[in-house]
């Protein structure tokens, strides 16, 4: 069955996809649909033919250390497959697979654990490639416009890398340039991982992300443009102009574009890098209360949420003053949330605090999730698992990894 349906995916894809691709690409190889759909669904089968060959080759007592070490060594193998394709296709690709690596307690930690590398490592683009996007988007030389342009970049990300400049007036920015196919491919891209995940689900039940592709598909178009990010870096910036502690990179407006964006040039480490936070002598306390002040106003005050919070887009830093300070970047994605919504959302975490199911279930249904998936959104909300829920949050001891990792603080 999953032989033939995945000819029919490739069959149908491929035709519609390879089309698109060439006509919006320059005829690049990489950027063909056939070549990338093809590329996905190889590597799906291939993945479920590990599963089948390592672990689903017997029947098994799921109760037993051997069982779930021999699980968790396939899952890793797994997860390395996804990861190199991902890193081979980048765009769409990368932004699922940061997406993954923050959904622990919901998949497996060998799926999440490895993909945690894409929220720094990203695969990059030389920087040829990202002055051919400058030049036609601002209809001017990048040599024209920066002294200089650091090669190496701050960041790269799934849409775009960050790269440091200095304007020719003595400015030092941050350019952040998007992948120069990554709108070309991306009506492909999403098609293809709708079918591959579900194609994903029916060989490996565990692997349960259509919602994920889902807000993908609606999401991505906003975040492709960087007008529009610059627009809410400025609106987030208004907000919270009381907390001089937080820093929002300032827009320079006439060098933008939908695919370029220059910003104010802010340092800091990354919100999870111990050694920068060490070096600088940085209280990790001050960082976790001015992060929660901030995204509990957020959520429960404006109801402008910034949604993409992993940890290269929240940077921490030390003022000359001595202040600690929290700069917030990648504006692209945000919630906007109704009244209706924060006051569901403030009654649900109640319930979930004084552990009353009903009152969880019901405030869950009145945020739009039915029947006995509650449990499940309570666990999402919350990143912990059900055990520690029906415990209660205050209850249950931390985990040996929480202690451990606390402990490094």
């Amino acid at each position: 069955m999953f032989r033939r349906v995945l000819s029919y995916s490739i069959i149908g894809a491929g035709v519609v996809s390879t089309g698109l691709s060439l006509h919006t690409n320059d005829y690049d190889v990489n950027s063909l649909g056939i070549v990338r759909l093809s590329r996905s669904a190889v590597t799906v089968f291939d993945v479920a033919l590990t599963y089948k060959r390592e672990l689903y080759y017997r029947e098994w007592d799921k109760s037993t250390p051997e069982y779930k070490a021999e699980r968790s060594r396939v899952h890793k193998i797994a997860a390395q497959k996804l990861l190199d394709l991902i890193c081979v296709n980048k765009g769409v690709y990368i932004k699922t697979g940061q997406h993954i690596g923050a959904l622990e307690y919901l998949l497996p930690k060998e799926f999440v654990q490895t993909m945690k590398v894409l929220h720094s490592n990203a695969p990059q683009n030389p920087v040829g490639d990202l002055y051919k996007v400058i030049k036609q988007d601002l209809k001017r030389n990048p040599e024209d416009i920066f002294e200089t342009f650091e090669p190496k970049p701050l960041g790269t990300a799934s849409l775009a890398q960050v790269h440091k400049a200095t304007l020719k007036t003595g400015e030092v920015v941050a350019v952040k340039v998007q992948h120069p196919y990554v709108k070309g491919n991306s009506r492909v891209d999403m098609k293809t991982m709708e079918i591959l995940v579900k194609l994903m689900a029916l060989v490996f039940p565990d692997f349960k992300v259509q919602w994920l592709v889902e807000e993908s598909k609606k999401n991505l178009p906003i975040e492709l443009d960087f007008l529009n990010e610059g627009r809410n870096a400025e609106k987030v910036a208004r907000q919270f102009q009381k907390y001089s502690w937080l820093r929002v990179p300032k827009i320079y407006w006439e060098l933008s574009s939908p695919r370029v964006l220059v910003m104010e040039y802010l340092e800091g480490g990354q919100v999870n890098d111990l050694d920068y936070i060490k070096k600088h002598k940085i209280d990790p306390f001050t960082v976790s209360n001015k992060i929660g002040l901030l995204y509990s106003e957020m959520i429960f005050t404006t109801g402008f949420v910034h949604s993409d919070p992993h940890p290269g887009n929240i940077l921490v830093h030390k003022s000359p003053k001595g202040q600690v300070e929290i700069v917030l970047l990648d504006h692209g994605l945000y919630a906007n949330l109704t009244d209706k919504f924060r006051y569901e959302y403030s009654k649900l975490w109640l319930s979930i605090l004084n552990v009353d199911r009903q009152a969880m279930r019901l405030h869950s249904q009145n945020l739009g999730i039915k029947g006995d998936l509650y449990g499940l959104f309570a666990c999402m909300v919350t990143g912990r698992p059900w055990e520690t829920l029906i415990q209660g949050i205050n209850k249950v001891k931390y985990s040996k990894e929480e202690v451990s990792y606390s402990a490094k603080y």
